[in-house]
């Protein structure tokens, strides 16, 4: 039985990133850049200005200024000013030089037909100057670099349409277990509802990876066989729960071994998920999680997401806070790391829900957090500081 960070650290260290490919510019969030990202020109590309108002020499402030011509973002300016003479400009037009000052609109005294005098200066020159945000040839984005809707202004900028990104993993999902039915069908009393594997989809979901469902797969060593072996050869990664623990019908370890399969993980020193397994088999992968859904939900999020995410190029980091504890925690055995549905109140305290197992997949959906309860660890007080990850 592995503790929580040996048993990742084995885990993320079997995991080959995968080759690359080209995406839409609009098809991009949530993929990894596979190479890093330059400018191929000064931003801004020539001097603009930074308000409405009106471009003049500097030198030239407090004199009568006679308006020349008008230049809008996008108009390429006509004609050259000379001494006491000026333009009217919009933001983001072209400040053309001898230029090199723009006072605003509001600080514009009109005295005459295309006469205007500065009645009031201030510090700044209204001016945003050739290359001053970025210079050609400068990195812009690094390799690995996962993208997000504020680094699309940025490709699109340095004229990048179908950035490199590494690949998505192929990933199928099933559930074990004679004693499942699917959602839409009525239990026998020997029976209960599939609902792992909705919750892994949905879990995949939300790392932009698109699950291949492959539906509910009895205890029959035969049967399972041929599933897990037909799943492997198609798909980078087989997630399934169920069927990974030490019971008489807990088929897979040893099929997988029967396959090939070097088993790197076993069991881990959580609670809830210790059932579980990792194995590798070349640049395939498959996880048994456990099958009760709180376990399963628990795996994924320590050990799955931070997996799928490094074989598509990303180091993920879970985001971890720590505040202080808003109930008592006591507990009579300290072996394993707990992790705990709780909730984060207004005054940013750690507030406990009703939990009481790992079948108890009703508490999560109550949950906004997990806390973490480290190994050694059997009480909590009120106040003191816990571990906190968003769910």
């Amino acid at each position: 039985m592995l503790e929580y960070k040996v048993a990742l650290e084995k885990i993320l260290s079997a995991a080959e990133v995968l080759s690359c490919e080209e995406v839409d510019l609009h098809e991009a969030v949530g993929r990894v850049l596979s190479e890093a990202v330059f400018s191929d020109m000064d931003m801004p590309p020539f001097n603009k200005s930074a308000m409405d108002g009106f471009a003049c020499r500097k030198a030239d402030l407090g004199n009568e200024l006679e308006v020349i011509e008008t230049i809008f973002a996008g108009k390429m300016p006509d004609k050259r000013i000379a001494d006491n003479q000026c333009y009217k400009i919009m933001t983001g037009a072209m400040v053309p030089a001898p230029a090199d000052y723009v006072f605003k609109k509001e600080d514009a005294q009109e005295i005459a037909v295309n006469k205007v005098i500065c009645i009031r200066q201030s510090h700044n020159n209204n001016i945003c100057y050739l290359g001053e945000d970025v210079r050609s040839g400068d990195k812009l984005l690094d390799c690995f670099t996962m993208i997000s809707a504020r680094h699309l202004p940025v490709l699109a900028g340095a004229g990048v349409t179908r950035p490199a990104v590494f690949k998505i993993p192929e990933v199928a999902v099933f559930a074990t277990g004679t004693e499942l039915v699917e959602p839409h069908e009525m239990p026998m009393p020997h029976q209960i509802r599939n609902s792992n594997t909705s919750q892994l989809i949905g879990q995949l979901a939300g790392i932009n990876i698109r699950a291949h469902y492959g539906g509910i797969i009895a205890d029959d060593e035969q049967v399972l066989e041929r599933f897990l072996k037909e799943s492997v050869e198609r798909y980078d990664v087989t997630i399934l729960t169920g069927g990974v623990s030490v019971g008489d019908y807990d088929l897979v370890p040893g099929i997988l071994e029967k396959l090939g399969f070097e088993l790197l993980v076993t069991a881990t020193a959580i609670k809830p998920g210790k059932p579980m397994v990792f194995a590798r088999k070349g640049n395939r992968y498959c996880f048994g999680l456990s099958g009760n859904p709180v376990s399963s939900f628990v795996q994924f999020e320590l050990y799955v997401k931070p997996f799928l995410h490094r074989l598509s190029g990303y180091t993920y980091h879970p985001e971890i806070l720590r505040l202080p504890f808003g109930a008592e925690f006591n507990r009579s055995f300290a072996g394993r790391m707990n992790l705990i549905p709780v909730n984060v109140s207004p005054d940013m305290e750690v507030i406990p829900v009703y939990f009481h197992g790992s079948a108890h997949i009703h508490a999560l959906s109550f949950a906004g957090y997990l806390m973490e309860v480290p190994i050694g660890v059997k009480t909590i007080r009120k106040g003191e500081l816990v571990h906190v990850r968003p769910i």
